[in-house]
């Protein structure tokens, strides 16, 4: 029997030239694929403070005559606080932002093989022009809120989806992909922070963002170089082989080949995974769930519920400018450690968790007791929470991809990414209470 297409491994019966040129271009391609899923979701979460105040300014113009004694700065409508606080908590974007997100990851890997890897692209570029188009053009908060909604959608089916796509290429098309989605971070928020304060508004500045759904069909669709046995159109009726030992030896480095498999692959079975192997494969990537889901609680706790309040009012930069940066120096922290795989790895990912954990009580207490003297420290301490995040990230389906056996790994990879947007719902339904508290001192 003709073996179908190998996944995670690399072009063998290629001339070397070709395989090489090959095997850059899906690295190139997962990079742009990584960039331009998380880059609608980061300008969104960018641009929570600017849709807030936006959308409670036209509010507050509306019923002047009723409330004229109002004094819409960062918000408080009652802002006798020392905390320079928005009406509602930037918390609110970042829920409306990963919730569907959440519920997509924890329900799609059981059902999403039965969707082919086009029609999912195709589908999440829509959505997220949907998105651009619905913020920029909103009246009222619900419309925005919708318009983070749709963005959500596409990131959350996207990354799913581009990780599970992983396992039909060669192993570095992870590292590609995990740059990239830190390349999103810094792409987004630079550009979110750049645009607006050359002096475009928010709205224009989202309508230029529209470039980035189509930059993804064109790194999908012609930019991969896919084998034939990925389901591009029409659903596979059956599951990939196997790697073969030699292949998988030709992927593994020195430190790997001493954990070689010790069943053979006539010794595994084929065909569909059942409904029971796929709740036996999710028991065994807990060890990797909770500390990403740990990581990402922490840092968006900061990010979404103490960023806000972290404001120094005689320091250069505005309240909005100030938060758009902390935004942004988290991004390239991000960016830095999901980009480091090639030179790092980190199997303890325990570890990260503690010391993101750390971040975020530190950071709590600065909030209270106010003895951070200046902003500079905070973007210190921003810029060193982005690189846990981003190492945790990235080092978790590394791992996940390494260790999982061949015919679980593209379920495996799908259901893990639940861990993050799971840590990163929670963090923000904490910061709603966090953030009223110290609203009301």
């Amino acid at each position: 029997m003709e073996r179908a297409a190998s996944v995670n491994a690399d072009p063998v019966h290629l001339p070397d030239r070709n395989g090489y040129c090959t095997q850059r271009r899906n690295w190139i391609g997962f990079w742009l694929l990584g960039l331009c899923n998380n880059f609608a979701y980061v300008v969104m979460l960018s641009a929570a403070h600017d849709i807030l105040k936006h959308q409670e300014s036209g509010n507050t113009t509306a019923s002047t005559s009723a409330t004229p004694a109002l004094d819409f700065q960062g918000g408080n409508s009652s802002n006798s606080s020392r905390y320079d606080c928005n009406p509602v908590s930037t918390a609110a974007v970042l829920l409306a932002d990963i919730l569907p997100t959440l519920i997509i990851k924890l329900s799609a890997p059981f059902v999403i093989h039965k969707l082919p890897y086009g029609f999912r692209v195709l589908f999440c570029a829509v959505m997220a022009a949907t998105s651009f188009l619905l913020v920029s053009f909103s009246s009222a908060v619900w419309m925005s809120i919708l318009g983070v909604i749709f963005a959500s959608i596409s990131a959350g089916l996207g990354e799913l989806s581009f990780l599970s796509l992983t396992v039909f290429f060669s192993r570095d098309v992870l590292e590609g992909w995990g740059s990239g989605t830190g390349g999103a971070g810094v792409a987004g928020a630079l550009a979110y922070s750049g645009l607006t304060q050359a002096g475009l508004s928010p709205q224009i500045t989202l309508l230029i963002m529209l470039v980035v759904p189509f930059a993804m069909l064109i790194s999908y669709f012609l930019l991969l170089v896919p084998p034939l046995s990925l389901p591009q159109w029409k659903i596979r009726e059956t599951e990939y082989a196997a790697v073969d030992s030699h292949e998988r030896r030709q992927l593994m480095d020195g430190s790997e080949e001493e954990e070689q498999e010790k069943s053979t692959q006539e010794d595994r079975p084929l065909g569909p995974l059942t409904f029971t192997e796929k709740l036996h494969i999710i028991k065994g990537l807990l060890g990797f769930v909770f500390p990403l889901g740990l990581v990402y609680f922490a840092e968006y706790f900061i990010n979404q519920g103490m960023m806000e309040l972290l404001y120094f009012p005689n320091f250069f930069l505005s309240h909005a400018e100030q938060y758009r940066w902390y935004q942004t120096l988290y991004q390239v922290g991000v960016f830095v450690s999901r980009s480091s795989l090639c030179c790092v790895k980190i199997r303890k990912l325990w570890s990260l968790s503690a010391l993101q954990v750390v971040n975020a009580v530190l950071l709590l207490f600065a909030v209270r007791y106010q003895f951070l003297p200046n902003a500079w420290l905070v973007f210190t301490i921003v810029l060193y929470e982005g690189l846990l995040g981003g190492a945790a990230y990235v080092n978790t389906f590394y791992f996940i991809s390494k260790e999982t056996e061949d015919r679980q790994r593209e379920f495996a990879m799908a259901a893990a990414s639940v861990g993050d947007s799971l840590g990163i719902a929670l963090a923000g339904l904490a910061a709603f209470p966090v953030h009223r508290y110290f609203c009301s001192l």
